[in-house]
């Protein structure tokens, strides 16, 4: 296997002295073959992945339950469970606006990055080629890991793809290396999530200290992604994406951006709807007041992208952004399912797949059919809220493969109630409609908002920066240079139209995921996002752009107090007042540090706009929304 290995892999020597002095060196053939690993090679039901760690032991990290429809994994600790936002160093010289390591741990990354190299030539390896983005317009990839965290590979496989030796080419020279190296969490890092970039001049190697695989095998990716896009003048949006055809087989695409949280791959999903059909739009969180809507047809979906959309140059034909899928797998979070019957697509497809699925977060006893709504408990009574899913895309029915033209971007944010007792952000109407301008101002902010289930801290009732694109988390360069390149991707794209959609709350309402799902409904069925100066009214905060006078869904109009909140009696204009100013001061704390000299003359003028209170009119005249 060694030998086939070297004729197939062009590696630096000191990679290669790895692979040779390692006990043992598999590239898998199958995806089957690598389940099978992850379960231990044998037919025991459930295989502890664990190390020995000096000074403190055997250490299990995870268990791998064998179930009817996939592998369960589990996490003995609560905090592995989750990514941890702060978890990223950059090792090299090269520009960055992250947090350097040695400024951090107040030594040279080199000797650690010698001992990660030992201890993996100590062990039995798994190695996964795979493209970093898609197959066409990606970068040749490996990774290198214990053989025993086979179902860390397998989801790297089923995120990215892989591709078996026997179809490996014989010049494949990998552009991006993974490193996995559990143990040294607890050896060098006190038990933290630590993942470590090192840009050098003829690869990108990312170091995982840690087998949760959210900052490394998902947005580690990203993180090479955005560096390379970076150095080429190209974004790799933070975005689902989806066709939306509606009964009467007219199509609208929407790619929909926001923070973790955000709700990129529930704009994936059908209405969840109640046991006798009717849409419960949402519940006053102090009267107790329900709204419902009748919606008797919704439209057909077929979805392109869930978290990472690929925007290389070659696909913008200068008039509306071109898109295309950079993973082939998706990591669905299921914790808005909590029971039977809240989405049964993706019940069927976890249920009932292809091919077995990994999961993690879930509770399932061994052989087993894993049910999507069973999260496993953080501690007694408290269940994880980060429930996951592997979904390799082609086992999604409808999946759109290859690149499409997105008609309108929307942004997600994550609201908390709103009240006169308990004035918020959450001023948010079901739709509101932004000028590019103010798009771009929201892309720069990206606030994580309220709540937030994917990662290991929360922002509770305050504001979180998720950063510049709402992927700065995983980048490792300029803020500024990915700023301008946000900028000038909406400039050079003027028939996209921009959005934005809040979750959880509108106001006094509780409403989860429906403002988004009905939001496509209604815009896909309007066929166009362009609304006349008869259609719209200026918001009370102007970083909300304009709100629809009416929106009429299936028959039905919405109550105003759903458009713009300071209807509700609930709420009021002191307190939506008072929200406008969390969010106006929030925005003018997170912009002023793109006030750079590297930043463009036109995002400087966006800016001081912003710092300067502007109007709504002021933002369009900086970028026409007709241009």
């Amino acid at each position: 296997m060694k030998t086939n290995i070297r004729k197939k892999l062009i590696l630096t020597p000191e990679v290669q002295s790895i692979l040779d002095e390692a006990k043992d060196v598999i590239i898998p053939e199958t995806r089957a073959e690598m389940l099978d690993m992850a379960y231990g090679n044998t037919d025991t039901d459930v295989f502890e992945v664990g190390y020995d760690v000096e000074g403190q032991g055997y250490v299990v990290e995870a268990t791998v339950t064998r179930c009817r429809n996939g592998a369960s994994v589990n996490y003995v600790e609560p905090y592995m469970r989750r990514r941890d936002p702060n978890c990223m160093y950059i090792a090299d010289n090269k520009e960055t606006d992250k947090e350097k390591y040695a400024d951090y741990f107040d030594h040279s990354f080199e000797d650690v990055r010698q001992l990660t190299f030992n201890w993996l030539k100590d062990q039995e390896l798994i190695v996964i080629p795979f493209m970093s983005g898609d197959d066409e317009y990606g970068y040749q990839s490996i990774l290198i890991a214990p053989k025993n965290a086979a179902f860390f590979a397998a989801g790297l496989a089923d995120l990215q793809g892989f591709i078996p030796l026997s179809e490996l080419s014989d010049n494949f020279k990998p552009t991006a290396i993974v490193y996995l190296a559990p143990t040294f969490r607890h050896t060098h890092y006190n038990g933290k999530q630590v993942v470590v970039h090192s840009r050098l001049d003829s690869q990108h190697e990312v170091f995982s200290f840690n087998l949760y695989p959210g900052p490394s095998a998902k947005k580690g990716i990203y993180g090479i992604l955005l560096n390379i896009g970076e150095s080429e003048n190209w974004v790799t949006a933070h975005a689902s994406t989806v066709k939306v055809t509606t009964p009467y087989e007219n199509i609208t695409t929407i790619m929909h951006e926001g923070a973790s949280g955000g709700g990129k791959s529930e704009m994936l999903e059908q209405i969840h709807r109640e046991s006798d059909g009717r849409v419960l739009f949402g519940e006053d969180t102090v009267t107790g007041e329900r709204f419902y809507l009748e919606m008797s047809d919704t439209c057909e979906l077929n979805p392109v992208t869930d978290d990472m959309a690929m925007c290389p140059p070659n696909l913008q034909d200068g008039k509306k952004l071109g898109v295309i899928d950079a993973e082939f797998g998706w990591f669905l979070r299921f914790d808005h399912i909590k029971q039977y019957g809240t989405s049964y697509d993706h019940e069927n497809l976890t249920i009932h797949p292809p091919e077995p699925l990994i999961f993690l977060n879930m509770n399932a006893a061994p052989n087993s059919t894993i049910l999507i709504w069973e999260h496993i408990e953080d501690s007694p009574g408290k269940t994880c809220p980060n429930p996951r899913v592997i979904m390799p895309r082609s086992f999604v029915p409808g999946v759109v493969k290859g690149a499409v033209s997105v008609d309108l971007r929307s942004f997600g944010v994550r609201t908390p109630v709103c009240t006169s007792d308990t004035p918020s952000y959450g001023i948010l109407g079901t739709l509101q409609i932004l000028p590019p301008a103010l798009a771009w101002l929201w892309r720069l902010v990206a606030p994580r908002g309220a709540a937030n289930p994917s990662i290991t801290e929360t922002a509770g009732m305050g504001m979180i920066s998720e950063g510049v694109g709402s992927y700065w988390p995983f980048a490792t360069g300029s803020m500024t240079e990915q700023a301008n390149l946000l900028l000038e991707q909406i400039v050079n794209t003027p028939e996209t139209r921009y959005v934005l959609i809040p979750n959880q709350h509108i106001g006094a309402y509780e409403v989860g995921f429906k403002a988004q799902w009905i939001s496509r409904e209604y815009l896909a069925r309007r066929g166009s996002a362009d609304f006349t100066a008869e259609q719209v009214i200026e918001c009370r905060c102007p970083l909300l752009g304009y709100s629809p006078k009416r929106m009429k869904v299936d028959g039905t109009d919405l109550p105003k107090g759903l458009l713009r909140p300071n209807h509700q009696l609930e709420v009021g204009n002191a307190s939506y007042d008072k929200g406008a100013k969390i969010l106006a001061d929030f925005f003018k704390q997170e912009v002023k540090q793109f006030l750079t000299p590297d930043l463009s003359e036109l995002g400087r003028e966006i800016i001081e706009t912003c710092l300067n209170d502007g109007s709504v009119d002021d933002y369009v005249k900086l970028i026409p929304m007709n241009q």
